[in-house]
């Protein structure tokens, strides 16, 4: 099957075949016919499946048979709500980039930056809106944006959007919404709570599951260093000798861990930028475009930040960190390896984290290789369950005087200004 089986109209065939899209995915395959056809759809798939384009084809074929464009202003008509602003971001690109031969517009509105430019953007009018649930809310309830128009709607990620704490917001704006629209519903991984959530927004669904979470991409290469914790760092110097690695994703478990790292790259010289929660929008923004741009070679990500991190034959992912979440570890190695393309993915597990692997290769039903041949073997052992309960006490321990002193340390600073007051 390619593309133009699909019943495609010529200005996204043509805007299609500019970016070398010939042969849809298997979510694509499946779910645009039915989309299409103005059915709601429930979609599963792993990330990298090309879920963005089996939901905005079909809305941008629907929309520019039917609008017509004069002098009047344009209302929003199809509505993509989505958890993150980097995704959000991606989903507009898309829009922008199968749309780019029909007249329709579309914007991307997000929190953390000035809302200056969204509502001139909003104010000269656009057909499709792409969104993150709080900024959404905000210039609803300034009145800048009304969904009364709203024909087509697309709930985006819905599996992080719940983990995110989002799911009051999605009620808000669902109760917002016409009753006659067509809904299509895009998830990882579906536990009860998302399809519940769906109940309240699909009218008979038809289900599409493609690539379940359990499994990872036959193109992506998976590899695993043993070591001890203490040497994670030089073992990641040593992986990244190899000068084929010159655009890497790493993740990292904390924001603090990310900016650890990327201290530790710069002092070897190597270009690296984080990208977590506690970034501003134009640094994250910076950071991605620079690594887009080979201006970094090391991305480094905590998890939720690098949801929408979408990059084209993008070949490594490192965790530098093993997430105690198998299916995570899924979503983070399918960021290479996408659209066919071959992808490796490496990670550093220092001894707690063995368990971690073993759900891991219990999830997926593979064994990762382990690569022995390398200077920084791990040694140590797992603690016992009496040695973590110690650690944690030592770690509280810590913590308590570390306040402890910065408090007293605060009294004597202000003690000191009031004699100078004096």
């Amino acid at each position: 099957m390619t593309f133009e089986d699909l019943k495609l109209i010529p200005p996204i065939l043509k805007a299609l075949k500019d970016v070398d899209y010939i042969i849809p995915t298997d979510i694509q395959a499946s779910a645009i016919p039915l989309a299409l056809g103005r059915e709601d759809v429930i979609g599963s798939a792993q990330t990298g499946t090309g879920k963005t384009a089996a939901f905005a084809i079909p809305i941008l074929q629907h929309l520019a048979n039917e609008t017509e464009h004069g002098k009047g202003k344009r209302s929003i008509q199809a509505l993509v709500v989505t958890p993150t602003r980097e995704l959000a971001i991606q989903i507009a690109e898309s829009f922008t980039e199968y749309g780019k031969y029909t007249h329709l517009r579309n914007t991307v509105i997000f929190g953390g930056v000035s809302q200056n430019a969204q509502t001139t953007a909003l104010r000269n009018g656009v057909d499709i809106l792409v969104a993150t649930p709080g900024r959404l809310l905000d210039l609803m309830n300034q009145g800048y944006i009304t969904l009364d128009h709203i024909k087509y709607f697309v709930l985006d990620e819905a599996d992080r959007m719940l983990d995110m704490g989002f799911i009051h917001d999605i009620k808000k704006i669902i109760a917002k919404l016409p009753k006659q629209r067509q809904s299509l519903f895009f998830s990882a991984t579906m536990p009860q709570s998302i399809v519940e959530l769906s109940r309240q927004i699909l009218k008979n669904p038809k289900k599409v599951a493609v690539s379940p979470v359990s499994s990872t991409a036959e193109t992506i290469q998976q590899y695993l260093y043993t070591t001890n914790k203490a040497n994670k760092n030089d073992l990641l110097l040593h992986i990244l000798q190899d000068p084929e690695m010159d655009q890497v994703l790493l993740f990292s478990r904390t924001k603090h861990g990310a900016d650890k790292i990327v201290r530790n790259l710069h002092k070897k010289r190597i270009e690296a930028a984080a990208i977590h929660g506690n970034k501003s929008q134009n640094q994250r923004q910076k950071a991605l475009n620079d690594f887009k741009d080979g201006k970094k070679r090391v991305l480094v990500a905590t998890d939720i930040a690098a949801r929408g991190i979408d990059i084209d034959k993008l070949r490594h992912v490192i965790n530098y960190d093993i997430p105690n979440e198998p299916e995570t570890y899924v979503h983070r190695i399918g960021r290479c390896g996408r659209a066919g393309e071959e992808g490796i993915s490496i990670s550093i597990c220092e001894p707690e984290e063995n368990a971690f692997i073993t759900d891991i290769e219990k999830l997926t039903r593979q064994k990762i290789e382990v690569i022995t041949d390398h200077p920084f073997p791990q040694t140590d052992r797992p603690m016992n369950a009496a040695e973590k309960k110690e650690m944690e006490k030592e770690k509280q321990r810590r913590k308590q005087e570390f306040f402890a002193n910065r408090n007293n340390n605060n009294g004597r600073h202000t003690q000191g200004f009031r004699r100078k007051k004096r």
